[in-house]
């Protein structure tokens, strides 16, 4: 993945004993992921997770308060590198102590913990399927487990653990469409509401004589109302535009962004001018993690495809990217 794409990936997004219980009905788990959204934006929550890829193992500590202040968020690596996240009203700051850099990025107000907010509706029925499981103990809190069950390869499907009495988010994990695991999250120490200790949403470094790094992405521009210059032709079930702008840095040319979304999964699409003469055979597929990317060249316009789903679905997104109509 060359570095303009792992930048657009950037721009784009991370046990117990089971408890036997009759499967819900997907009114059940609409219910469950309506309150799921509103805890995982409205609570105050603070605890230490896992996060498992491949043979890569994360372990990372949150602090999460909403307030009269607004939504404040800290992420600090408990293992690997020594490397923490701030996020306020002032945007982004990373933070990595091994090399004494910060970076900072005032656009961006995306929580770094997964949130989910799509529920059963007869839109989202036609990509997936929803279900309630049995219960599990996940890090001292009883957690109900709710399925959502891709209908075709185009999406991945999930696995939600949420905790019995707010239904924060206990456990997340990605399942491809033979149901293995890709990816899982899960709490292993976890406080609710009074129990969080505000004193952790403060940096642990002074940041003295830290060096400050462009951050690379895009600074944000306003969403756009006019009709996008391109569009996708072809897509999968369900997705829709549900974005559209343009993006770019000082002094730097604009890109034009489009969003596709089925209500959980998301595309995005950015189309730039082939400043660095890239041919068809520099272009394709590259991969970081479980998000897939797709480029190509379309005359002299470079059109890069970024999303959490397969590889078939950035492909044959990317590949219907044409002009628009006006």
């Amino acid at each position: 993945m060359n570095s303009g794409t792992a930048t657009k990936v950037l721009a784009a997004w991370l046990l117990g004993m089971s408890v036997p219980a009759l499967a819900g009905s997907s009114a059940d788990a609409g219910h469950w992921l309506e309150r799921m959204s509103a805890a995982m934006s409205q609570m105050s929550y603070q605890g230490t997770f896992v996060y498992v890829q491949g043979n890569e193992v994360e372990t990372m500590r949150i602090t999460h308060v909403s307030d009269n202040d607004g939504v404040r968020e800290r992420l600090v690596s408990v293992s690997g590198e020594q490397r923490e996240i701030v996020r306020d009203s002032n945007g982004v700051r990373w933070i990595k102590g091994d090399d004494n850099s910060v970076m900072e990025d005032p656009s961006f107000e995306r929580s770094f913990f997964p949130e989910m907010p799509l529920v059963p509706t007869d839109e989202s029925s036609v990509s997936y399927r929803f279900e309630v499981g049995d219960k599990e103990r996940i890090a001292g809190h009883s957690g109900q487990k709710v399925k959502i069950i891709p209908r075709d390869h185009f999406r991945y499907g999930y696995n939600l653990w949420l905790e019995e009495k707010s239904a924060l988010l206990l456990k997340w994990e990605l399942l491809d469409n033979k149901q293995q695991g890709l990816a899982k999250l899960m709490f292993t120490e976890l406080n609710l509401g009074s129990e969080v200790d505000l004193k952790e949403l403060k940096s642990a470094s002074e940041q003295k004589g830290f060096k400050t790094l462009e951050s690379g992405l895009p600074s944000g521009g306003s969403l756009s109302h006019s009709n996008p210059k391109w569009r996708a032709n072809e897509l999968p079930p369900g997705f829709r535009l549900t974005a559209h702008r343009y993006l770019g840095k000082q002094d730097q040319e604009v890109y034009e962004h489009l969003v596709y979304s089925d209500g959980l999964a998301a595309v995005s699409i950015y189309v730039e001018s082939n400043r660095d003469g890239l041919k068809e055979k520099d272009t394709g597929i590259s991969k970081m993690g479980t998000t897939h990317a797709f480029s190509c060249v379309s005359g002299d316009v470079l059109i890069t495809v970024v999303g959490d789903v397969p590889a078939v679905t950035v492909k044959s997104i990317g590949k219907s990217v044409r002009p628009g109509t006006h």
